[in-house]
């Protein structure tokens, strides 16, 4: 009798133990605040439904920072450490990564989308299955695509997004009964700007296709909760929604602004439109819907934050720069970051900055209470020094590796990126 006690109880305890959750991180390309209307966007409001849904039900974060270009954040993502640490294209057999840290958990690990910047294939990283672009420019109609590490040919051009949104939603599907990470990092908005399925046959206007382009990123979206609601996973589900770096205007063309104001910078550039993202998180029946948190959030937090969700043993011996900011999502304080660190990763560029002020590497002190919208130059001693501080313990220096793809910041850009980053 004792021995059945003792079964049962062991029984009990075992059913009590919480599942681990599946993670689903969907990362868009050059999507930065102003797109989105959760975000308080003039010109996409309304026009980003399912994103706006998940963020309606789950937790939005007003202060999460990128790097300002598409390598570095992911990069940082991946390994959760800063570029300065490894240079722009870190190698897997050096390197750790959150698919590897997972898949020791016990989580299948797949990915669909843009790979290009990161040295080696995904299956080096850690993905069990993938599918991912064969060219360096992002792709949307093309004839091939790379399986597995394997080319797939076509006889007639097809739309690559929805060949990596079918290839998700397989792995859902297969994988629905143990838990998985699955990271999506989709082409769009990325350029070149071209015309989804849903687009007009007759549509021409380089600004209509691109909010086109938005509004199939913000359906994919929708598909993707959507098939996890068909399956019954929706409550087993943790989804992450993030923008890799800030919007590129230049593709996007005027009239981004927020509440009539427009933000500062924007892709390339070492202001707040470079690298401030939108972040939202959903996980039904477990984050509260309709939170908002200002608490400081960078591309470092995702790989310690997907090990705490997932029970991973972070590395021994190798210094993480991130902060898991799981305990927020159940509702907890946590333990916030009390500031974010940002690099340029084709110029010898970077800042610190805390909620309320921000350091530069050549020395220069911006007042961030009017951030996004201004960079008003500052006198702050007090936060100079707990600034520098930071600065000085994590010694940044230039990257001297500089990753194909990324169109380097030219004088005109610099120029005008500093003469926006002064007093309105």
């Amino acid at each position: 009798m004792k021995h059945l006690l003792l079964l049962l109880l062991s029984a009990s305890v075992v059913c009590a133990a919480p599942k681990k959750p599946n993670i689903i991180f969907i990362l868009a390309d050059d999507y930065g605040i102003n797109l989105a209307g959760c975000y308080g966007s003039d010109r996409f409001k309304g026009k980003t439904p399912n994103i706006d849904a998940l963020a309606a039900s789950g937790l939005r974060f007003e202060q999460c920072y990128s790097m300002p270009t598409c390598n570095p954040s992911r990069c940082v993502l991946m390994t959760g450490r800063y570029t300065f640490r490894y240079g722009n294209k870190p190698s897997f057999k050096t390197e750790h990564s959150v698919a590897k840290l997972l898949k020791q958990a016990g989580y299948a690990t797949g990915m669909a989308g843009k790979w290009r910047q990161m040295a080696d294939t995904p299956g080096d990283w850690g993905f069990d299955e993938y599918l991912t672009d064969p060219e360096a420019s992002g792709y949307y109609w093309e004839k091939t695509y790379t399986k597995n590490g394997q080319t797939v040919k076509t006889d007639q051009p097809v739309y690559c997004p929805d060949v990596c949104m079918e290839f998700a939603l397989g792995f859902f599907k297969q994988h629905r009964n143990q838990p998985f990470f699955f990271y999506y990092p989709t082409h769009l908005v990325h350029n070149r700007i071209m015309r989804t399925p849903d687009s007009k046959p007759d549509t021409t206007d380089p600004i209509a296709l691109y909010d086109d382009n938005v509004a199939y990123l913000d359906k994919q979206v929708g598909q993707l909760v959507a098939a996890l609601d068909s399956l019954g996973l929706r409550e087993r589900t943790v989804i992450v929604f993030a923008g890799d770096n800030g919007t590129s205007n230049k593709h996007a063309g005027k009239q981004l602004t927020i509440g009539g104001r427009e933000v500062v910078g924007e892709k390339t550039t070492m202001l707040e439109g470079g690298s401030r993202v939108p972040l939202i998180v959903g996980w039904k029946g477990t984050v509260a819907g309709g939170r908002i948190l200002k608490d400081l959030v960078d591309f470092s937090d995702m790989l310690p934050t997907f090990a705490d969700l997932a029970v991973a043993k972070l590395p021994e011996g190798v210094k993480i720069d991130g902060h898991s900011f799981a305990p927020q999502l159940r509702g907890e304080k946590g333990h916030p970051r009390e500031w974010v660190y940002v690099q340029h990763n084709t110029a010898p560029e970077w800042y610190v900055r805390d909620q309320g002020f921000k350091l530069t590497h050549d020395g220069k002190l911006f007042d961030m209470s009017d951030a996004p919208f201004i960079e008003k130059p500052s006198t702050d001693d007090a936060a100079r020094q707990r600034l520098q501080a930071v600065l000085d313990e994590l010694k940044p220096t230039a990257s001297t590796q500089v990753q194909t793809g990324e169109k380097k910041q030219s004088k005109k850009e610099r120029k005008r990126a500093k003469k926006n980053q002064t007093e309105e």
